[in-house]
């Protein structure tokens, strides 16, 4: 989902695209590429790796054609040109030429930053391609991916997806497509869970959903599953942070409609739902109970164990039992 500058015609003389996500770069340079090919389809393109641009090669790619080709010239990684090189490209940016499009992919930090400076200067269109580092940017991902192809998906289909799939964008993007291309109507969450049942018992947020609820067996079966997949146990003890600290929260707030309630909490109206319901037989007693074991299970996976899948299973088992304490006081 990257985001542009106002200027956005991808037939602009420079396009910078900015970020570490690998798709969202790749559609930039693919967005280009088309609009030049869709102009002149035998349009020259040339994707070049920092290695494979030196010194005066620039100036040669860009220098006057006798048929007046149409060209693309890509260069990825930016940030890691040498100096020399770096020269070269900024004095072109003075002068672009006629029917050549420069796209920079730089990786926004502070490495090359007089290019990336000199770039934005000379009035580049910018494409911003941030690594998505938090659920809820992968969850609105996964929501413009259906309406990009004018689909309709409930918030819980989007949100299984992305609990199945976890942080790969270019799988999210993969299995909205099959969806799409497989599925009539509007796409909900039992749709996910037919296609993607493997994926999401695997799970950190399904490990995370059964502790929460106090069914300890089926957590520990998933956790268990999980682990044998290739989850990291980082990944789920943050899962099992997040169900716990979200039964907090709604427990210590205010009663009201979920709609109220998800601008207080910062929490989507479906996700208030489903933790009102998670919640029954938790105590404040019991929530403490449940951060203590995370914490000490995060610990462990970190380091500070020697078995990162004990510190787990004793976290969900300890998680589980919590959950169960209001009745057994």
């Amino acid at each position: 989902m990257a985001r542009k500058t106002a200027n956005d015609d991808p037939l602009a003389p420079l396009t910078l695209a900015v970020g570490q996500e690998e798709l969202l770069l790749d559609r930039a340079v693919q967005e280009v590429v088309a609009a030049a090919k869709a102009t002149d389809a035998d349009t020259d393109v040339r994707d070049l790796s920092p290695d494979q641009l030196q010194p005066g090669t620039l100036a040669e790619l860009t220098s006057p054609s006798l048929f007046a080709e149409r060209k693309v010239v890509v260069v990825r990684n930016a940030q890691d040109l040498s100096a020399d090189t770096i020269k070269d490209v900024k004095a072109y940016l003075g002068a672009p030429a006629e029917e050549i499009t420069l796209v920079l992919l730089h990786a926004g930090g502070a490495k090359g930053k007089g290019l990336l400076d000199a770039a934005r200067k000379a009035g580049a269109r910018e494409v911003a391609c941030p690594k998505m580092t938090k659920p809820a940017d992968r969850l609105a991902f996964v929501r413009q991916e259906f309406r990009a192809t004018g689909r309709s998906a409930t918030p819980e289909a989007c949100q299984a997806l992305v609990d199945a799939i976890g942080s790969d964008l270019r799988e999210l993007a993969s299995a909205v497509s099959q969806l799409v291309a497989d599925v009539e109507g509007t796409i909900d969450e039992a749709i996910v869970g037919r296609y993607y049942t493997g994926r999401a018992e695997a799970s950190s947020f399904t490990v995370a959903d059964r502790a929460v609820e106090g069914r300890a067996a089926e957590a520990l079966e998933a956790l268990r599953w999980s682990l044998s997949t290739g989850v990291a146990p980082v990944l789920i003890t943050s899962a099992l942070a997040q169900g716990v600290r979200a039964i907090g929260k709604l427990s210590s707030a205010r009663g009201g409609r979920p709609a109220d309630l998800a601008r207080e909490l910062g929490m989507p109206p479906w996700k208030i739902d489903r933790v009102r319901q998670q919640m029954r037989g938790w105590t404040p007693d019991g929530v403490a109970v449940a951060l203590r074991a995370v914490a000490e299970a995060d610990a462990g996976v970190k380091g500070g164990g020697d078995d990162p899948g004990y510190a787990l299973e004793k976290a969900v088992v300890t998680i589980a039992r919590a959950a169960r304490s209001r009745g057994r006081g």
